[in-house]
């Protein structure tokens, strides 16, 4: 069933963008289809940041279909561009690769062991599989397809006429490219610009050679590089004369039978905004800046193909908790498939939801995602209960799903950090799992595995994925003898204490209250106490013996919330260690 649509009175950002490009969409194109767009260069690794590219019109395009409009969100992959460098760290590429650099991504040898035909067709891949799973519905446009089948004919033909034009507009920007890096609101790290150069952006010149400015870059004919210069037009007959700097190739072509090239970045961007009708397109921070390709892209769209520049938020970085920020020419960068292994969909599409996309986040591989999750869990609770502020119920919606319908959930969302817990302590066993998971509720224990997957699947994948070996969780074989031994009276009587209450206290609530409650009662209070009405040294007191029985059942000061260790260590396993 479709879900219900919002509220325009909703304020969360993405209704805003909804009005604006609606209302927009209603001025230049009356009665057609919104046109929203992505690009992506498949030239390695597709990042966590790159998906802000795609989320940031995805979120508006839905709240466009929720309120019955017809909308198609294109994504433009820019196949089509040159082969920069031979990133670092990815699996089956070594320097041989550097033989290819200039050539198109589609004519790229994919990384050994690829099943797909080129680069850009392995890294395309797994972005597309990352978008099927989190619900985003569009139209992929292959730039190599458009290119090379003369698509685009008319549009080079246009500003190849038009070149004096385009050459006059660049002209105004070229003498501030330095400072204009400065007047963002923070300078660009190295891992920015870097990322900044993975986009179209930085890959390829603006055309300017010793015979004047020729916005198209022909591929050569004979080794299939774009390390070329054009060093003759004529507009009447069209006739192109280039030679390969690479291979010292040269010839003449007729480039209105000529497919093998593409127009320069900041002339290809706008010529493709009013060739589909672009209304709404976001860009990073290192297209936004002055002389910046969007802000270029915003002249030359008018006053050369007689389009107009779409609406588009500059959105911010995004980075990685515990990481540096991501860099797509770098191997080994976090993409949306690896965030997908540790959390469901929902989650994800709550992280680019709830922010504006000026706002930069974190997305957390390390323990923090435990809190996320606890936060989340949270949100549900306060939507479930008519409690939420409207745009948290707004985000909240967007997440579990589209105009399509929701998307899969686990159906008894179990806390994250628990399930992380049972997974490292039982190191994926099945049975030990239920075990552990039934006995969290005894009133109501679980029956199947499967009613808290895939939750459970992406907290097993954290902990074996994320978690370093030396932090997983190992209990003792047997009790520590001499630990018991060397025990006070005190120590001694607080183990007392959690042994009789055991089988009385069984459950996750139930030790959860014996174990913070026997250093209240050890020091003359009733367990039911509430901290207000205890003194200070007791959390001092639960601390020490808190690492008392981490150290006596899994050696060590810290470990998983201590409820949780010991239903997964079992009441046997425990009497055991604990030396009674």
């Amino acid at each position: 069933m479709p879900i219900v649509a919002q509220s325009t009175e909703t304020t969360d950002w993405v209704s805003r963008y909804a009005d604006e490009v609606i209302e927009e969409s209603e001025r230049r194109a009356p009665g057609k289809p919104v046109v929203v767009a992505s690009g992506l260069s498949p030239s390695g690794p597709i990042h966590l940041g790159n998906l802000r590219e795609v989320m940031t019109p995805h979120l508006v395009a839905d709240e466009i279909r929720r309120r019955g409009h017809e909308v198609r969100h294109l994504i433009s992959w820019d196949d089509y561009d040159r082969y920069r460098k031979v990133p670092n760290g990815v699996a089956g590429v070594d320097d041989s690769w550097g033989e290819h650099i200039g050539r198109p991504l589609t004519a790229v040898p994919a990384p050994k062991g690829s099943p797909y035909p080129s680069w850009a067709e392995h890294f395309k891949a797994a972005m597309v599989e990352a978008l099927g799973e989190l619900g985003v519905e569009f139209d992929g446009i292959s730039q190599t397809e458009q290119y090379t089948s003369g698509t685009y004919r008319e549009q080079i033909l246009h500003a190849m006429k038009h070149r004096g034009d385009i050459d006059a507009i660049l002209d105004q920007y070229r003498t501030k490219k330095a400072p204009a890096k400065k007047q963002l609101q923070k300078p660009l790290d190295a891992a920015e610009l870097e990322a900044a150069e993975g986009s179209g952006a930085a890959a390829d010149d603006d055309g300017t050679g010793s015979a004047g400015y020729f916005p198209y870059k022909p591929y050569c004919g004979d080794c299939g590089k774009d390390l070329t210069t054009v060093t003759a037009y004529d507009d009447d007959t069209t006739e192109l004369t280039y030679t390969c700097t690479a291979c010292d190739f040269s010839e003449t072509v007729r480039l209105s039978e000529f497919n093998r090239g593409k127009l320069v970045w900041k002339v290809d961007w706008p010529m493709r905004w009013a060739y589909e009708g672009v209304v709404f397109e976001p860009s990073g921070v290192d297209h936004s800046s002055p002389g910046s390709s969007f802000q270029v892209g915003g002249q030359i769209v008018g006053s050369i193909f007689g389009g107009k520049q779409p609406i588009g938020p500059m959105y911010a970085f995004v980075g990685i908790s515990g990481m540096a920020k991501m860099s797509s020419s770098k191997g080994g960068v976090p993409t949306p498939g690896d965030a997908l292994k540790i959390m469901e969909p929902q989650i994800l599409r709550w992280l680019y939801a709830r922010r504006r996309p000026n706002q930069s986040f974190k997305i957390a591989f390390d323990q923090e995602i435990q809190r996320l999750y606890d936060e989340w869990d949270k949100l549900e609770g306060k939507v479930a209960d008519g409690s939420a502020l409207p745009a948290d119920v707004a985000a909240h919606s967007r997440a579990v799903g589209t105009a399509v319908g929701e998307l899969p959930k686990t159906p008894r969302p179990m806390p994250y950090r628990t399930l992380a817990s049972v997974a490292d302590i039982t190191a994926g066993a099945e049975d030990q799992t239920l075990r552990i998971l039934s006995e969290l509720d005894p009133a109501d224990p679980l029956s199947s595995l499967d009613e808290v997957r895939p939750r459970l699947d992406r907290a097993e994948a954290w902990i074996n994925t994320q978690v370093p070996a030396d932090q997983r969780t190992v209990v003792r074989k047997e009790a520590d003898t001499e630990l018991i031994k060397s025990l006070d009276d005190q120590g001694r009587a607080s183990l007392r204490l959690l042994l009789d209450g055991l089988d009385s206290h069984w459950s996750l609530d139930g030790l959860t209250h014996l174990v913070y409650g026997v250093p209240k009662v050890q020091a003359g209070f009733s367990a039911d106490a509430t901290p207000k009405e205890l003194p200070a040294e007791i959390k001092v007191a639960q601390r020490t013996f808190f690492a008392l029985l981490y150290h006596l059942l899994v050696g060590r000061d810290t470990g998983p919330r201590l409820p949780t260790l010991l239903l997964a260590v079992g009441q046997e396993r425990v009497r055991k260690l604990l030396g009674e």
